[in-house]
């Protein structure tokens, strides 16, 4: 791990952010919704059914068979958790949440009890958050009640100082803003049908809905079969991934962006961001993040590292991005 990172390893401290009110009650959905298909990883036909929380509940997951409750926060996020972001808590986990999360986070779903039946994973549905954000759409949403029937004003993290951290040649930055922007680049140098590169938006649920959401996740075509003898993406398939070759481009076109792949790496920066968000308030930080290269691994690594209890060392840091 290069110096700089090091350093900041150690020196980020909680005042590079603070709790903001934003004037705004706490979201929960208006009423249960449901959606089903297969994992992306076991393969195994899953069902999610978002209900309605209280507010300071926050969103949570539910595992059929288990009692207890995983809340969608990175104290939960395991650290090693290959091509999916999963949530542990005692015995209970659950995997590959991002998608949901994110919809849930950029369209303001604050509190919610999500119940997982038939395995452990989100159903991957069509690769995106699309189909998520056309069932929270569908559900609608309301001002959330606590068990006293009060309303709880929302909360944003306000990023006060730039916060770094980078892993060979993948980083994050988040950067003081008046207003959420995301700036992502990724490189694929032997797979010229990705290539390089780069995406920039300002976020907000139109946005989003118009613009990351429908972008779907992408695997190399030669990394399939070794990923697969690894016990990965058993359930991925054309249907529900876009595909690509090193040597024959895009096996399942047309894409729905030309930069599809880099809006997916958005989507799922937003969902795991979600995971800084505590009893039912805003997760995503009211800041400029630039990422470059980055993945599920060092998504939360950053969001350790900001809340200034990271326990990732050299050795680990450098393992993944």
């Amino acid at each position: 791990m290069c110096g700089s990172a090091a350093r900041a390893l150690n020196s980020v401290s909680r005042a590079a952010f603070s709790w903001k009110p934003t004037g705004l009650p706490q979201q929960t959905l208006a009423a249960a919704v449901s959606r089903s298909g297969v994992g992306l990883h076991s393969g195994a036909k899953t069902t999610a059914t978002l209900l309605p929380a209280r507010a300071g509940e926050g969103r949570y997951f539910v595992v059929e068979g288990e009692e207890t409750r995983v809340a969608a926060e990175v104290a939960n996020a395991e650290a090693h958790s290959p091509l999916c972001t999963a949530l542990r808590r005692g015995g209970a986990r659950v995997r590959t949440v991002e998608h949901l999360l994110s919809a849930m986070e950029a369209l303001g779903v604050d509190n919610c009890r999500v119940e997982v039946s038939g395995g452990d994973e989100i159903p991957l549905l069509d690769g995106s958050a699309q189909e998520w954000v056309m069932a929270i759409r569908g559900a609608g949403q309301c001002a959330a009640k606590d068990s006293s029937g009060q309303k709880l004003e929302k909360l944003a993290p306000e990023i006060h100082e730039p916060v770094y951290l980078q892993k060979s040649d993948c980083f994050i930055a988040a950067l003081p803003s008046s207003r959420i922007r995301i700036t992502y680049g990724i490189d694929f140098p032997k797979v010229p049908g990705i290539g390089c590169q780069r995406f920039a938006t300002v976020l907000d649920a139109n946005v989003y809905s118009s613009k990351i959401a429908p972008a779907r996740t992408f695997c190399i075509f030669e990394e399939v079969e070794k990923l697969r003898s690894a016990g990965l993406i058993r359930g991925g398939s054309l249907e529900n991934a876009t595909v690509c070759s090193i040597s024959g481009g895009w096996l399942n076109p047309p894409l729905r962006f030309e930069d599809e792949p880099c809006r997916h790496k958005i989507l799922d920066l937003i969902g795991d961001f979600s995971l800084l968000a505590q009893n039912g308030n805003q997760g995503f930080p009211l800041a400029h993040v630039v990422a470059y290269k980055a993945g599920h691994a060092l998504h939360t690594d950053f969001l350790r590292h900001l809340l200034g209890r990271s326990a990732v060392g050299q050795e680990n840091l450098a393992e993944q991005c």
